[in-house]
């Protein structure tokens, strides 16, 4: 015959260990807006380390002279457009530094540079060891994410290639080498709450008070 009273210290005792567990549990929202800080920077870091090189070699046009911009790429998602912007301003920043003038009106250039966007944007993935979350139905309890190993990857990529066309023939002069870069951001979890990550991006966001508290200190020192 089942004894009510154990029945019920046995309840309890679970649910005292679900809170305990809970309250190891490492939770918090991804982001406050469209796209998190980490994926911002995996994106413009990656245009900028495909721009290390200098354009001499690649862009058979001599430096100082003027030249209209343009950049395409395919519509995949919000954001896109902000995407393609990006990149268009930074390729005109590269441009600029290396002495060529970007003109907005055709008539003031030389020759027109076609920035072809075949791939901008970030891809995720992960693996997870442990006890998913899961709820009872007999039970009114929600048991958390128990995770003894649990990686979240975030790799950032861009591809481009540039046609560059004389004007005001509209002849094409040169197609360039493929432009490719990529970055990445790894996130670990190691028995259930210690967390590390690691990445080739400069000046990742650091989470937590302690963290910004050290930050602080070292700026003062």
């Amino acid at each position: 015959m089942i004894n009510p009273s154990r029945t019920l210290v046995f309840i309890a005792l679970c649910a005292a260990c679900t809170g305990w567990l809970t309250g190891c549990t490492v939770t918090g929202k991804t982001t406050q807006s469209q796209r998190t800080t980490i994926e911002q920077l995996l994106i413009s870091q990656s245009v900028q380390r495909s721009l290390a090189q200098a354009p001499e070699g690649l862009i058979p046009v001599p430096p100082g002279s003027g030249v209209m911009l343009d950049t395409s790429a395919i519509a995949v998602a919000t954001g896109t457009s902000s995407d393609q912007k990006l990149m268009q301003q930074m390729v005109t920043g590269w441009l600029g530094y290396h002495g060529y003038a970007v003109q907005d009106d055709e008539r003031n250039a030389t020759h027109r540079i076609n920035v072809i966007v075949g791939a901008l944007g970030t891809e995720t993935g992960g693996s997870f060891f442990g006890m998913p979350a899961s709820s009872s139905q007999v039970i009114p309890i929600s048991l958390p994410e128990m995770a003894l190993y649990k990686a979240q990857y975030q790799t950032g990529y861009v591809r481009f290639y540039m046609d560059i066309f004389e004007l005001p023939s509209g002849r094409l002069i040169h197609s360039t080498p493929t432009f490719l870069a990529e970055s990445y951001y790894n996130n670990h979890t190691v028995l259930f709450f210690i967390s590390f990550a690691q990445t080739d991006i400069e000046q990742p966001p650091q989470l937590g008070t302690f963290r910004e508290q050290r930050k602080m200190e070292n700026r003062v020192e």
